[in-house]
C-alpha cells in the first residue's frame, strides 16, 4: 500500500498570527521536588527552603503575564504536588479540554511525567500528550524533579 504525503504546514503567516492570539493563554504550571535549587537561583531564601525540605513541601507555581516565577500553592508530598498541576489544569483550562494538545516536560522522573499524562487523559479526554525533558537551562535553576504542564487556558 502506497504511503501518503504528510499534511503540508500551514503558511507562516497563519502560525504568526495563532501564535500572537494565543501567546498569553499558553498557561505554565509546575512544581520542583528539591526547593534547595529554587534558593540556589535566589527565588527563595535558605530558612524557607530547609524548613520546606523538612516538611516536605512542594510549592506549584505559575509564570504571569510579565514572565515572573508566581508560587500559588504549597502542599505536602510529591503526589500531591503532581495532582496540583492536574487541578489547576481542570480550573482554568480552555473548554473543550479533550480537543487540546497538552505538554509535559520533566527534570529526569519520566515515570511521574508519565502519571501526570495519564491523569490529563483520564480527566479531561485529552488524546494528545507530549513529554519532553526541561531544557538544561531551567534544569540548572529548578533541579531533577521539575514537573511542568503546559495548556491553553483563559489566562496565562
Amino acid at each position: 500500500m502506497p504511503c501518503s504525503a504528510p499534511a503540508p504546514a500551514p503558511p507562516i503567516g497563519e502560525v504568526r498570527d495563532w501564535v500572537e492570539e494565543n501567546k498569553l493563554h499558553l498557561a505554565h504550571w509546575f512544581t520542583v521536588d528539591d526547593l534547595m535549587f529554587l534558593f540556589r537561583g535566589g527565588r527563595v531564601s535558605k530558612t524557607a527552603a530547609w524548613a520546606g525540605t523538612m516538611l516536605n513541601i512542594k510549592p506549584v507555581m505559575h509564570v504571569d503575564d510579565e514572565g515572573h516565577l508566581i508560587p500559588l500553592e504549597k502542599v505536602r508530598g510529591r503526589k500531591k504536588s503532581l495532582n496540583a498541576l492536574v487541578d489547576h489544569m481542570e480550573k482554568s483550562a480552555v473548554q473543550p479540554i479533550d480537543q487540546q494538545m497538552v505538554f509535559i516536560t520533566h527534570g529526569d522522573c519520566l515515570e511521574e511525567a508519565e502519571y501526570v499524562a495519564e491523569q490529563v487523559k483520564e480527566r479531561f479526554g485529552v488524546k494528545e500528550v507530549v513529554i519532553n525533558y526541561v531544557d538544561p537551562v531551567i534544569g540548572a535553576h529548578s533541579g531533577p524533579g521539575t514537573m511542568a504542564l503546559f495548556f491553553l487556558a483563559d489566562k496565562r
